[in-house]
């Protein structure tokens, strides 16, 4: 099978199909350029992912990640950047073995196949010049065929005509006979001229053209192999990369499989534990005896009920709640709607309405520990509104609770240590170069050492001190936490007498119940009495929240749980404090009754004149 014997007339159509065959090449090579692209692109947005994702370095973010599910999560992330890797891969070795090489290639067929077709467009000229030769032979041995059998006839005409003259008629014979030999003479040329274009027929189509279409099919077959070897090399490319991806999903399969939930709650209980002891059993209060009551000493109807008996004999005109009942100004301030707000129902009908909503309100265990700090001592109070206020965080770390104040005392003494330590090798390597510069004077001064070895060595006291302050605390909160002993309690107190305070009143009278309950030794009588009163005048001083507006209820929420309200659809109530993003507003009905409710439950209309308010579209 050769194109030379079946095709031998197929000139035209061979050019236009080898052409045909450059156009599919090339159009490959813009497919796998397109395909590198595409993973280019691909892997880009796997990496911009991977990093939109990851953690922010000295951020709490970060500090959620030793959760090992969020490892595990990270472990995806970090897979997932070697994974675009993986694709980066693909597109550079495309690139390189198959788009940069096939374009090097096209550019030699190409110069191949215009060579092939010049020089059979060369055979075809010859051939065709060879062809003009004989026909022009042809006629011309025709002509003088034809100009020999004219000469012929007039001679013998002549010859035959008595009235011509001798003269005339050798004249009419010597024409016949030359005219004879020119046709003659044009017979031998045109049969010489014959045998030479066949000659040249015979070798261009058995010889010439067979050569010349032999070497454009194997150019045109070797370009079919080449595309074969290219789509062989673009799979194999591509299979190159599938054990290192598998290595990735493989890595995120054994990230998953790395999850511990036990161990999850574990850190949980360590980053979230108070340390603080459950409230007791609040005792049951006789109200058929006149005055005298036995309250639980961990109770806050202890603090509630002797405050209140206080404020009767101390002469003030009015009797007051405990703070967080009387208008709702210490819930207010101790607790925030964490929880989503219930969505409005879908009709407004009472009998539509969820009347099982997430109140904002926060663990009661905490708030009573707080509250029992807070009658400990009158200075606490204000401490407490600095952190309402966002101030800055205690020295000693006195704003948290016990257990997480000593995760962070220990977590400071460890980076205090490392610092200590990291000064103690300066100074032991500047010691060695002072001896070093002492037993050869040639290599440096060894005085110029001693005001950096001093410096060093006050900056290592300087640690030494903050560490011992550091662990003094320390030592205080693991005395006091709720595991220890009672000695180890009383130890914890001798401490604090012998030590005075480093910080501020605030932290010392917060530490001074570490475990949120009333002691006998720490408070008689008399004085909760005294500080339950200035407890509740610190309250007193603080003016109830201006009303900011009216809303109107759109339908009836029952608040059922602690810091909530509940209204009637069409109520009107006044508003005292807007949604401040967590779908939930503060309202007032009367002096006594405030309270948050849904804000898609109500209409707000706030006051433009009011302190505070915004204009309400």
């Amino acid at each position: 099978m050769s194109w030379g014997t079946e095709l031998w007339d197929q000139f035209d159509n061979l050019e236009k199909h080898t052409q045909w065959g450059i156009d599919i090449l090339e159009k490959y090579i813009k497919f796998v350029k397109e395909r590198t692209e595409i993973e280019l692109s691909y892997a880009k947005q796997l990496r911009n992912l991977s990093k939109k994702y990851q953690p922010k370095k000295n951020s709490k973010e970060e500090e959620e990640y030793r959760y090992t599910a969020c490892k595990a999560f990270l472990s995806t992330l970090n897979e997932m950047n070697d994974y675009a890797g993986q694709h980066e891969v693909i597109s550079e070795n495309m690139t390189s073995q198959i788009t940069v090489e096939l374009a090097r290639y096209v550019q030699e067929l190409k110069q191949e196949r215009k060579s092939h077709f010049h020089d059979g467009r060369k055979a075809q000229q010859h051939i065709e010049t060879c062809w003009k030769q004989l026909e022009s032979s042809k006629r011309r041995f025709e002509r003088d065929c034809k100009e020999a059998d004219r000469a012929q006839q007039y001679f013998e005409k002549m010859d035959a005509d008595i009235n011509v003259t001798k003269a005339d008629v050798e004249k009419a014979r010597q024409q016949a006979q030359m005219r004879h030999q020119m046709a003659e003479d044009s017979k031998a040329d045109y049969s010489s001229i014959l045998q030479k274009f066949n000659h040249e027929q015979h070798e261009y189509y058995h010889t010439h053209i067979p050569n010349i279409f032999q070497k454009i099919q194997e150019m045109e077959e070797r370009r079919i192999v080449r595309i074969g070897e290219s789509v062989k090399t673009y799979a194999e490319l591509d299979r190159q990369v599938i054990p290192i991806i598998g290595k990735c999903l493989d890595g995120i399969v054994k990230a998953a499989e790395s999850i511990d939930p036990k161990n999850d709650s574990q850190l949980a209980i360590e980053a979230y534990k108070s340390g603080f002891e459950p409230p007791g059993d609040i005792e049951f209060e006789d109200y058929t005896q006149p005055m005298k009551r036995t309250v639980s000493d961990n109770s806050l109807s202890n603090s509630r009920g002797e405050s209140k008996s206080e404020l009767k004999f101390g002469g003030k005109s009015k009797g007051k709640l405990w703070p967080f009942i009387k208008k709702n100004k210490l819930m207010s301030l101790l607790t925030s709607p964490h929880q989503p707000p219930p969505p409005p129902p879908a009709s407004a009908s009472p009998s539509a309405v969820p009347n099982g909503p997430q109140s904002p309100k926060q663990q009661k265990e905490p708030l009573s520990h707080r509250f029992n700090e807070f009658m400990t001592s009158k200075p606490k109070i204000h401490c407490f509104r600095s952190l309402k206020r966002g101030g800055a965080t205690p020295e000693d770390f006195s704003n948290l609770p016990p257990e997480q104040r000593r995760k962070k005392l220990q977590q400071k003494v460890d980076e205090l240590n490392k610092e200590i330590q990291k000064e103690m090798d300066q100074r032991d390597a500047i010691t060695k170069m002072k001896d070093v510069y002492l037993k050869n004077p040639q290599m440096g001064d060894p005085a110029s050492l001693d005001h950096k070895l001093a410096e060093v060595s006050q900056n290592i006291e300087k640690l030494r001190l903050e560490a011992q302050k550091f662990e003094a605390w320390l030592a205080e909160v693991e005395g006091r936490l709720p595991a220890r002993s009672e000695q180890a309690r009383r130890q914890s107190g001798m401490y604090d007498v012998q030590n005075p305070p480093a910080v501020n009143s605030c932290a010392q009278d917060r530490e001074s119940s570490p475990d949120g309950s009333y002691t006998e030794e720490q408070s008689q009588e008399s004085e909760v009495k005294v500080l339950a009163t200035d407890f509740d005048d610190e309250f007193d001083d603080e003016e109830s929240l201006p009303a900011i507006g009216t809303c109107k209820a759109l339908y009836t929420f029952e608040g059922q749980n602690e810091g909530t309200i509940s209204v009637v659809e069409g109520e009107t109530v006044y508003v005292i404090e807007e949604d401040k993003g967590d779908g939930w507003t503060r309202i007032r009905r009367n002096e006594d009754e405030e309270g948050y409710v849904p804000t898609s439950y109500v209409e707000v209309y706030l006051d433009k004149n009011a302190k505070g308010a915004k204009t309400y579209i």
